[in-house]
């Protein structure tokens, strides 16, 4: 295992150049780091906890060749500046609000225009200003960002987004004074304007000088005590590393444990990330199953999902937000262990497998195994999730997954079911009944299978079903839901399933859809 002799600096593009920070402490926050070291605050702060997204940023990181959706060489990602830790950005770019001003031709870095003279605002603001998008504007600059991207994102395809499109890029953020009918004109109209774009060439430069194959390790005193920050570049690497140090936190999208720093002031001590290890971010077939990186974003894995089952797109849309999603790992969610974790429903249902490491042993488990009590599970000490296996025999079968929240878009769930049934005419041939917020763990209901399993496809089956799950699970009673609605709607959802997909009159997708139902306005609020 490669390992450097003393710390190194956080070194990243920002601004137009080059920084180096050292001596903060591993977990500062990068938007503390931005309002309060470097003066830049634009950036707010309003739930610190990666819901509201008045704090997103965009973060750039080098394109693979020939990489779908990138721009300009870079891969631009929305992320929520108050739960990410400073070391993360390590070798890459941070691009906040500031920056859309120096495009415009005033600051640090012009960049290409597109036959237009030089004007004050970025296309982006323009809009928001022209469509009155902004009221107390402290979400204003969170919008702005994720408009922004789309933009980017949008101009290098050569496409503009539809309103629905926009709708879901904005999902993670939340506006109490305008409504959204106003932010999304904006997102249409900042196409009309004349075109401002990044130039990425300087950046793709700076990170390409960045670049870096060995172990990124930074470390800062907190009192007496040095805290450690650890970033290995391979997978032999973390697995030397982890079983090295099996006390370390680890840390993948940083979508949790940035909670359990600014809600719950956890000392986390030294951290392993393994944000910066390739071979766990990948995502592809081998053999008769697809294999999904524990590291690869929660955006790469159900969107490799959705590709294969695309029944499964609106739970992908759902889950939390687009900067959550791009942040945080399908691994990560799983190995969490949350009862109401959306991922864990979804694989169960489709029978993945997870499989763990521990130096250079591997070993493999059924999903629903791996859970021992509520927040608890198998991992040995030094132990770490490798990767997820998803029979592709599974994605044949007839796929749905619900999400039932307070809030449509951007909310823990109250309940979440996967659900996959194979028939053979009309009777049930296979049934994974998977759901998450009935119970310590996220489990199948076996009694309600059973039910199922060889009955015919009929309401007198589901009948039985609804009533064996009342044995499956005893929920509990929280801030989301009564333990009496969490049951009904868990039964509701056996019958939606029924409707769905019975050989005679089965509803279409679209009949149940909240896109295709009503107006996407009228979702949004407008």
């Amino acid at each position: 295992m490669r390992m450097t002799p003393s710390t190194q600096p956080i070194r990243f593009f920002h601004r137009g150049r080059i920084v180096d920070v050292s001596g903060v402490h591993p977990t500062r926050s990068v938007l503390d780091w931005l309002r309060e070291d470097v003066r830049c605050t634009g950036t707010k702060e309003g739930c610190n906890e990666g819901d509201c997204g008045a704090c997103t940023v965009v973060v750039g990181e080098l394109a693979e060749p020939g990489e779908q959706g990138a721009v300009g060489g870079l891969r631009l990602s929305t992320v929520n500046a108050c739960i990410q830790f400073l070391p993360t950005l390590h070798g890459k770019a941070l691009f906040t609000v500031e920056d859309l001003k120096a495009q415009c031709g005033h600051g640090h870095d012009a960049s290409r225009h597109e036959k237009h003279p030089v004007q004050r605002l970025h296309p982006v603001q323009q809009a928001m200003v022209d469509c009155h998008g902004s009221q107390c504007g402290f979400c204003t600059p969170g919008f702005v960002m994720s408009l922004w991207s789309s933009y980017e994102h949008h101009k290098e395809a050569g496409t503009q987004p539809s309103r629905q499109q926009l709708a879901d890029d904005l999902s993670g953020n939340l506006c109490r004074c305008t409504g959204y009918r106003p932010i999304l004109d904006a997102g249409q109209r900042m196409f009309d304007l004349p075109g401002v774009r990044l130039d990425t060439a300087p950046v793709v430069d700076a990170l390409a000088s960045l670049k870096h194959d060995a172990t990124f390790d930074y470390a800062a005193p907190l009192g007496q005590r040095l805290d450690h920050f650890h970033a290995p570049t391979t997978l032999a690497e973390l697995a030397a590393l982890r079983e090295a140090k099996p006390a370390a936190q680890l840390l993948a999208g940083s979508t949790d444990v940035g909670l359990w720093v600014n809600k719950q002031f956890r000392d986390l001590g030294d951290i392993i990330s393994v944000g910066d290890v390739a071979e766990l971010k990948r995502i592809e077939e081998r053999g008769s199953e697809l294999y999904i990186g524990a590291g690869a974003s929660l955006e790469n894995a159900f969107g490799a999902l959705v590709q294969r089952a695309p029944s499964l797109t609106d739970v992908w849309l759902r889950f939390a937000s687009p900067p959550i999603r791009h942040a945080g790992t399908m691994g990560g969610n799983v190995a969490n262990g949350s009862p109401i974790g959306d991922s864990p429903p979804v694989l169960m249902a489709l029978d993945a497998e997870i499989e763990l490491r521990r130096g250079d042993r591997v070993r493999r488990m059924p999903l629903p195994d791996f859970y021992v009590d509520y927040m608890k599970n198998k991992l040995e000490p030094g132990e770490f999730v490798q990767g997820l296996a998803v029979p592709l025999a599974a994605l044949g079968r007839q796929l749905r997954a619900y999400k039932i929240s307070k809030r449509f878009d951007c909310d823990i769930s109250a309940l979440c079911a996967g659900f996959a049934i194979a028939l053979d005419g009309d009777v049930v041939k296979e049934i994974r009944l998977a759901f998450g917020g009935m119970a310590a763990t996220v489990k199948r209901a076996a009694q309600a299978e059973a039910a199922l399993a060889g009955k015919p496809w009929s309401q007198a089956s589901v009948n039985a079903a609804k009533l064996a799950l009342a044995q499956d699970f005893k929920p509990l009673t929280d801030m989301r839901a009564s333990a009496d609605y969490r049951l009904q709607v868990a039964q509701n959802l056996l019958q939606r399933l029924w409707l769905e997909t019975r050989t005679i009159d089965a509803l279409p997708v679209a009949a149940t859809s909240v896109w295709s139902v009503m107006p996407h306005a009228a979702v949004q609020g407008a």
